[in-house]
C-alpha cells in the first residue's frame, strides 16, 4: 500500500508529544523533530488522563513506557502516528490505532547485538553460579562450593524459542560455547535460504516440545501476544529438564513468575536469568527479587552508548519520514490511508 505525503500534517505545524522519558534523554529526537518543523512537547507522564489532556493537538505521540490504550487513541483527534522507542509494541492497542488510520512504529534491530550479548552474559552468570561464588570470595568462605557443580557448557544444549534477529544473534555468539543448539520459531518460514542460514549458524530447528525437553539452558526471544502471554507456566516448566536454566530478555509477561519461583524452590530448575518482569519496577514482594538462584537485571539488555542515541533518533525519524513521504520507516501496522 502506497501512502502519499500526509497533507493534513503539512497544512499546519505538526505537533509531536513525548509522554514519558524517565531514563532517556530525548534531546537528539527533539532537535531532529524541530529541524523538520515540528512543535515538540514533553509531558513527562504515563498517566492516561494527563496524556489525553496534554496531547489534544498531537499529530505524533512518542511514548516511552506509557501504555497507549484505545481510550487514549480515541481521545486524540489529530493523531497520525504513535512512534515507539522499543522493539516491543504490546503496550499499544494496535487494532484501535489501525481502525483510526494511525500508524504505529517501533525500532527493529536497533539493539540486536546488545540484547543478544546481555542474554549470553546473564545466562553464563546463572550457569557458572557467579552470584554464589562472588559472595564466597572472601577468607571465611573461600573453599565453599554451591550445592551442585556447574555443567560443562560444551556438554550442554542451548534452546532458543524465537529465531528472529536477536535469537539468531545469540546463536552466533553462543555457538562456540555449547555442545548443541536447538531452536523453535513457528513464524520463521521454512525456505532453502532460511535452512541454509540456520545450518551456517549451527542451530537445528525442532518443534517446541523437543526444544523445551532437551535444553539445559532455554532462552526466550518472543513478542508478547495473546498466544504467548504466560506461556511459560507450571506445565511448561515441568516439561523442562531437571536442573535446567530459564533465560528471558524479551517480555516479562511471557513467564508466570509464581510458577517459576515454585519450580526453583522445588529444585526442578536450577536457576533463572531475567532482564524483564511483567511489572516494572516490580512490587517489593515480587517472587523473583532477592533470590540467590535468579540473576535479575532491570530491563537493561538493550542499553549501550550506541542504542542510547539510536532509540531516540529512530523514534523521531519515523515521524519525520511520515511527514515527508506519507509512510514511516518501521511500521508494525498498515492502516488505511486517511482523508486529508
Amino acid at each position: 500500500m502506497t501512502h502519499a505525503p500526509d497533507q493534513a500534517l503539512r497544512r499546519a505545524r505538526p505537533v509531536a508529544v513525548y509522554t514519558d522519558v524517565d531514563d532517556t534523554d530525548p534531546t537528539p529526537g527533539i532537535r531532529l523533530l524541530e529541524e523538520h518543523g515540528f512543535e515538540v512537547r514533553v509531558l513527562g507522564t504515563r498517566d492516561p488522563e494527563q496524556i489525553i489532556a496534554g496531547a489534544q493537538d498531537a499529530t505524533v505521540l512518542l511514548p516511552g513506557y506509557a501504555a497507549i490504550s484505545r481510550a487514549v487513541i480515541d481521545a486524540l483527534p489529530n493523531l497520525r502516528l504513535i512512534s515507539l522507542m522499543s522493539m516491543g509494541f504490546d503496550y499499544v492497542d494496535i487494532d484501535a490505532a489501525t481502525e483510526r488510520g494511525i500508524w504505529v512504529t517501533n525500532v527493529p534491530g536497533a539493539a540486536t547485538e546488545e540484547v543478544a550479548t546481555h542474554a549470553l552474559t546473564i545466562l553464563l552468570s546463572a550457569v557458572r553460579q557467579l552470584d554464589f561464588y562472588t559472595g564466597s570470595a572472601n577468607p571465611e568462605r573461600w573453599n565453599d562450593r554451591a550445592p551442585a557443580a556447574p555443567p560443562r557448557l560444551s556438554e550442554t544444549t542451548l534452546g532458543i524459542i524465537g529465531l528472529g534477529r536477536i535469537g539468531r544473534e545469540l546463536v552466533r555468539l553462543a555457538g562456540p560455547l555449547f555442545g548443541t543448539i536447538v531452536g523453535y520459531d513457528p513464524m520463521l518460514p521454512d525456505t532453502p535460504e532460511v535452512r541454509a542460514e540456520l545450518e551456517r549458524l549451527g542451530v537445528r530447528r525442532a518443534e517446541l516440545d523437543e526444544v523445551r525437553a532437551s535444553a539445559d539452558v532455554l532462552s526466550l526471544h518472543l513478542p508478547l501476544t495473546t498466544e504467548t502471554e504466560r506461556m511459560v507456566d507450571a506445565e511448561f516448566l515441568a516439561a523442562m529438564p531437571t536442573g535446567s536454566v530459564l533465560v528471558n530478555v524479551s517480555r516479562g509477561a511471557l513467564v508466570d513468575h509464581a510458577a517459576l519461583a515454585a519450580s526453583l524452590d522445588a529444585g526442578h530448575l536450577s536457576s533463572a536469568a531475567l532482564d524483564v518482569l511483567e511489572q516494572e519496577p516490580p512490587a517489593a514482594d515480587h517472587p523473583m527479587l532477592g533470590r540467590d538462584d535468579v540473576v535479575l537485571t532491570p530491563h537493561i539488555a538493550y542499553f549501550s552508548a550506541r542504542t542510547e542515541i539510536e532509540y531516540v533518533r529512530i523514534q523521531a525519524q519515523n515521524a519525520v519520514t511520515l511527514l515527508e513521504t506519507g509512510t514511516p520507516e518501521s511500521p508494525v501496522n498498515r492502516p488505511a490511508a486517511r482523508n486529508a
